[in-house]
């Protein structure tokens, strides 16, 4: 294969990261021309998955007390464990989206909602956790019963699974419960009701009352973009709605002016109905970056993409065109930096955030289910790693995500 020397933008030597060849493979097959090569990684860092929220309520009550690979709940404390949204903060530092908490609304009720804040040291392969708040709605916005009476939002009242920051500095963050749109400020308070998604349900819905779910369970609200103007969100469903073709996921427009949904929408057709998404982010006006999955890991993990997707649709099939710009189960390491030098593979079952860095540097973390998901280390649970991955060549993204 030929090396290709490759300058590190000022972005990325921010963080840490060191300059490194871009080793460009021969296509594969099924590709399209156009497909990126194989992309090198840059930057590994992680989090013990064994790291809790300092002087926090115990958790994990709904578990049992049978080990989990090799850990005991309930546990002491809030796990700072399940990133299943990343928001920058253009100082090194990111917001990070704990998931639901234990993986579903019946064992998570002592499972506080909570947004983190970390700092990657990739010299040293450490992740930071800086603090945090936890998602509360003392207004009373929510219009149904929550768990707690503090109002303290918990994995039983919504199954939070994406974020993007808004330009004045509030938080929008994707459901699957509902699936609902949620507005918080930057101390994590609501600031509105949860706004659903006309005629879409999730079994969970608790304006269901004995209907008909037509979306299945924890398939909301996967990925939110925010577009590049700041004025649209794009919100991406991870299941199919009933009725529609399978293996094709809506992508809804929401103007953030009129706080309302338009009447434009998009497809996005996955290589495998079996398959979900991750997250989606903006590159540009017309342009997303979406990490599409299967649901092995370890050796079994096959499919672990990044896909970029355009909503002008050239062949006119109603669904957003791809194209492969990085195969997270073959990326080059030629220093060693995940381990061994040749190929790095990031092969977690679910694998829900991704961040554009520079125009050719991606960061990428996984939610690690804590305490649930072994595919690292059969036996072992996950830790919470945050990688960054050097493109083949430039996105030539809107400078305005990554600045």
């Amino acid at each position: 294969m030929k090396r290709i020397a490759i300058l590190m933008s000022a972005g990325a030597l921010a963080l840490g990261l060191a300059a490194v060849p871009a080793v460009a493979g021969p296509a594969r097959p099924g590709e399209s021309p156009a497909a990126f090569g194989r992309a090198t990684l840059t930057g590994f860092a992680s989090l013990p998955a064994l790291t809790f929220v300092p002087g926090s309520e115990p958790s994990g009550s709904s578990l049992g007390t049978a080990p989990v690979n090799g850990v005991t709940p309930p546990f002491a404390g809030q796990p700072v464990q399940g990133f299943s949204g990343i928001a920058r903060r253009h100082d090194g530092t990111f917001d990070v989206l704990s998931d639901n908490g234990y993986g579903n609304k019946a064992n998570s009720s002592d499972f506080l909602l909570r947004v983190h804040r970390i700092k990657p040291d990739f010299r040293a392969k450490t992740v930071e956790v800086l603090g945090g708040f936890n998602l509360t709605d003392p207004r009373g916005l929510v219009p149904f019963a929550l768990t707690r009476q503090d109002r303290t939002l918990t994995g039983a009242d919504f199954d939070v699974e994406s974020i993007v920051r808004a330009t004045d500095g509030t938080y929008w963050i994707g459901d699957e419960f509902g699936p609902f749109l949620l507005h918080f400020d930057h101390k994590g308070r609501l600031m509105e009701a949860p706004v659903p998604l006309p005629g879409v349900q999730a079994p969970e819905n608790p304006a269901l009352n004995g209907g008909r779910p037509n979306l299945a369970s924890s398939k909301g609200f996967e990925g939110i973009a925010r577009g590049v103007d700041g004025r649209r969100l794009y919100p991406l469903l991870e299941g199919t709605v009933s009725g529609d073709p399978a293996g094709t996921l809506r992508m809804y427009e929401f103007d953030l002016r009129k706080r309302s949904y338009t009447d434009r929408r998009w497809t996005y057709r996955l290589e495998d109905p079996s398959h979900a998404i991750g997250d989606a982010i903006a590159v540009d006006e017309n342009r997303f970056l979406i990490i599409e999955r299967d649901n092995g890991q370890g050796d079994a993990a096959k499919v672990k993409r990044i896909y970029l997707a355009d909503k002008r649709d050239r062949d006119r099939d109603g669904a957003l065109d791809k194209t492969l710009v990085a195969d997270l189960l073959d990326l080059a390491d030629p220093r060693g930096l995940g381990g061994t030098p040749g190929t790095f593979r990031f092969p977690f079952q679910t694998i829900e955030d991704v961040i554009i860095l520079d125009d050719r540097t991606l960061g990428v973390l996984d939610d690690n289910n804590f305490p649930f998901s072994n595919g690292r280390t059969p036996g072992k649970p996950d830790d919470n790693e945050f990688i960054t991955v050097r493109l083949t060549r430039g996105l030539k993204a809107d400078p305005r995500v990554y600045r």
